[in-house]
């Protein structure tokens, strides 16, 4: 038995569970991973995230701020800081991925009433005060973050496309290119952004009414922040295509619970958002197959930049559209080889 094993095992049997059945849940692109625990009648879930690796304690503080707020974020019901691990709430196994995979006749309207629920969400959230929705402690979401996190497209994924790292003159107009259009994102109030917002993340819960209907999910990142992020992500999913109909129609619901709205501020905040996200995301994806052998994701870069493409069609992303002509052609925007992919 591995020493995280027993650490495991001590953990559970100081909070009562002791014996309970163990039945591993699907994991995410992190290092977490997640147990379903079964004793009896009674039911949770073992987030085993590793401290070396992750935090519990921002999951922990975000989940208490959002069931404050009247948002259903799983219970704690209990933690072990120094080693990683919370035992969840079990929320079940009803999560809009699977419910949307599921299909059925109508599966249309299905489709349309979980995303509906899950702006009414976002709605909600953005109609609390800003001073109070935001959790204490949380980051900005800064220029600064908003370029570490666009810059893994030449971390990662320009090494693994042209054999080598990027020299210090075409990262710094890669820099300068993002910066000049992140001041579009500035406008409009800052709210809590939950940063993974998607039906893998989202859950359908029975007994409950209204908003409380959409569980949440995967939130330990969230930060202060624009309210155009999280219905971006939402809508603008690496791992799904989705109707532009659908997508054009939960804007509208959107906007049509904030009539002030400067639709035009937030629409380029979106695309600039959007684009920021998707140069991440493609780079994540490669960095997951390269440094962590898991080639699984590189399946939805093409999407992805389809989705980066479309939003550098926006004029405020000029820049950004202009160095990515100059420097990543067409026939580089696929899937990048990486040591792990044909494994």
């Amino acid at each position: 038995m591995t020493e995280r094993a027993e650490l495991i095992d001590s953990f559970l049997a100081a909070k009562g569970w002791d014996g309970a059945e163990r039945t591993a849940l699907a994991g995410d692109a992190s290092f977490r991973r997640y147990l379903r625990l079964t004793l009896g009648d009674r039911g949770a879930v073992l987030m085993d995230a590793p401290r070396s690796e992750e935090d519990v304690d921002a999951f922990v503080a975000v989940a208490r701020h959002l069931k404050s707020l009247g948002f259903s974020a799983p219970d704690i019901l209990a933690k072990d800081r120094d080693n990683g691990l919370l035992l969840l709430e079990d929320l079940g196994d009803e999560t809009y991925t699977r419910v949307l995979d599921a299909g059925g006749g109508d599966g249309g309207a299905v489709e349309a009433g979980l995303y509906e629920l899950a702006v009414d969400v976002l709605i909600e959230l953005h109609r609390i005060d800003s001073e109070r929705v935001v959790a204490p402690g949380l980051k900005d979401y800064d220029d600064d973050m908003l370029l570490e996190e666009a810059s893994l497209l030449i971390d990662w994924t320009w090494p693994a496309v042209f054999g080598g790292p990027p020299g210090d003159d075409i990262r710094g107009q890669y820099r300068d290119a993002w910066l000049e259009v992140f001041s579009a994102v500035r406008t409009g109030p800052r709210t809590l952004v939950l940063r993974d917002y998607h039906v893998d993340n989202l859950m359908l819960l029975g007994g409950r009414d209204g908003v409380s209907r959409c569980g949440l999910l995967d939130f330990q990142d969230a930060v202060r922040g624009p309210g155009a992020y999280d219905l971006m992500s939402l809508l603008e999913d690496a791992r799904r295509d989705i109707d532009e109909g659908l997508r054009r129609t939960m804007r509208e619901r959107y906007f049509a619970a904030f009539p002030d709205l400067d639709r035009d501020a937030f629409e380029t905040a979106f695309r600039v958002l959007a684009a920021q996200r998707h140069a991440k995301v493609i780079g994540i994806f490669t960095r997951l197959c390269v440094r962590d052998s898991k080639p699984d994701y590189l399946i939805h870069i093409p999407r992805v930049w389809r989705l980066l493409e479309a939003a550098l069609e926006h004029p405020a992303l000029a820049p950004v559209a202009a160095w990515l002509e100059a420097h990543m052609a067409a026939d580089k925007r696929t899937i990048p080889p990486c040591s792990a992919a044909g494994a």
